[in-house]
């Protein structure tokens, strides 16, 4: 069912400009769509002293809870705020996933902007009069926003990371382990970055639909920018999607867009780490970029000038690959070290090396 209400008088059979649409992909959302919708009632809108159009475009994807009850409680606040609201209710045997239900929402609306909102999130009032005027200068970007967790306790290394990455960061750790460095649920972009990369990946349950779509758009000279205001409150709770995607799964798209993007640029290279995280890293690289590998740095006085062999490879003889101290290490480098977990001792040893992100190494975990 697809239903298209508006007091402001823009059923899609008038050509009316829509500035943004912003699109919620819903399953079994009940438990906070009424206070996701609630902020975007609240949303203030004024752009240059006139107002924006704004739609709300609703995918509800195999919906067995009171989302689409919840929805249409709201609809009558929405229209008073002038915002047309574009609502499609699917029933299926079993949800078809994000990247299906996001592509949906696209597709129904009709903004120049898209403003993506999780369901179970809540955006502050001028999230998007706010990045709306910075994705008017920049039509080629996908622009994030800093957020707020909630609860506040919960996954502090990784909010510390997200909202503190430089613009250059942005575009530069974008191999680590934490994901888009513009968390999802804050990305607003014009709707040519959707047309551009021909939208989500559609793969269902454990696919990081959002990842895929984000290395796409830098392969396609996309940009990544972030509003420096905390402009979203991003729930941390069981029942996020985010939990049904395989850490391996993510490892191994990582690993395949760094070889794609970076390794196969370089003649040689060096792994800093030569413990697990490092060793998992040179198994999981093919065979080519493996014999690229000239050593691995580490600290530890039991690793360094020794070597690892690779004992599973089928080449013989098997590769052996020297330990070397850090400040003895090659660039360029692969970093598989996660950061902040020993008390700045191994940040203060990268400083020392007076090495340029991007060029000389890059982070991976």
């Amino acid at each position: 069912m697809q239903l298209c209400v508006d007091a402001a008088k823009c059923p899609k059979d008038v050509d009316i400009k829509v500035d943004v649409s912003v699109i919620i992909p819903v399953h079994n959302g009940a438990a906070w769509l009424g206070v996701c919708l609630a902020s975007v009632e609240q949303q203030q809108l004024q752009h240059n002293g006139a107002m924006l159009m704004v739609e709300v475009s609703l995918f509800l994807d195999s919906c067995t809870d009171a989302s689409e009850s919840i929805v249409q409680q709201w609809i009558p606040a929405l229209q008073r705020k002038r915002c047309c609201v574009t609502l499609t209710t699917e029933h299926n045997s079993s949800p078809k996933g994000v990247g299906y239900a996001k592509n949906r929402a696209v597709e129904q609306s009709r903004g120049e902007f898209l403003c993506f909102l999780d369901a179970d999130d809540i955006m502050m009032p001028t999230r998007i009069q706010k990045q709306y005027e910075l994705a008017c200068k920049a039509s080629n970007a996908i622009v994030g926003c800093r957020f707020v967790r909630d609860p506040p306790e919960s996954t502090v290394r990784f909010t510390r990371w997200a909202n503190t990455l430089t613009p250059e960061q942005l575009q530069l750790q974008v191999f680590m382990s934490h994901g888009p460095t513009v968390i999802m649920p804050t990305w607003f972009c014009h709707r040519t970055v959707f047309d551009r990369v021909g939208g989500f990946s559609e793969e269902g349950a454990g696919t990081p639909e959002d990842l895929i779509f984000f290395f796409h758009h830098l392969r396609l000279g996309g940009k990544v920018l972030r509003h420096d205001e905390e402009l979203l409150v991003y729930r941390y709770h069981p029942q996020a999607t985010t939990f049904s995607i395989d850490e391996q799964t993510i490892w191994d798209l990582r690993i395949k867009e760094l070889e794609a993007r970076v390794l196969c640029c370089w003649e040689a290279f060096t792994i800093w780490n030569a413990g697990k995280q490092g060793r998992k890293f040179y198994r999981s690289l093919n065979r080519e970029t493996q014999r690229k590998v000239v050593a691995f740095c580490d600290v530890d006085a039991k690793k360094v000038n020794s070597f690892y062999t690779y004992e599973e490879s089928p080449e013989r003889p098997k590769p052996k690959v020297p330990i070397v101290h850090f400040t003895e290490a090659r660039p360029p480098l692969v970093i598989c070290m996660k950061l902040e977990l020993t008390g700045g001792k191994f940040e203060e040893n990268l400083a020392s090396l007076r090495l340029e992100e991007g060029k000389d190494y890059h982070l991976f975990n």
